[in-house]
């Protein structure tokens, strides 16, 4: 019986880990084993980054939150338990974006805070 050797599937294997590893500087571009190494960390990195990307985006949110509520006299916690509160259920993106672009708007949630 014939000997199978996997040599089209491992050089598939390895090209697509080079085709990854496109740009990368020096050798970590071009030699199979360093370009298997660094896209490894490199997809780590993308792994983690996908997660703290949401953390930092509800940080940068509640400053932004944080900020119009001083201008209309109250504090960060006072205002969220507030909305919660009176009911109103609006994420901190949104609130977010409402300070920024709509400060009537949310004067007025600010009122509707301090009643509650």
């Amino acid at each position: 019986m014939a000997r199978i050797k996997g040599a089209m599937m491992t050089r598939k294997r390895r090209n697509k880990v080079l085709k990854l590893a496109k740009g990368y500087w020096g050798a970590k571009s071009k030699h199979f084993k360093m370009a298997n190494e660094q896209v490894m960390k490199s997809l780590t990195y993308a792994y983690v980054g996908r997660r703290l990307k949401k953390r930092d985006f509800r940080k940068l949110w509640i400053t932004r939150i944080s900020a119009a509520c001083k201008i209309n006299g109250m504090n960060y916690s006072t205002f969220m338990h507030g909305l919660k509160v009176a009911g109103i259920e609006i994420n901190r993106k949104m609130l977010s974006e409402m300070a920024i672009n709509d400060a009537v708007a949310f004067a007025a949630l600010c009122d509707i805070a301090k009643k509650a």
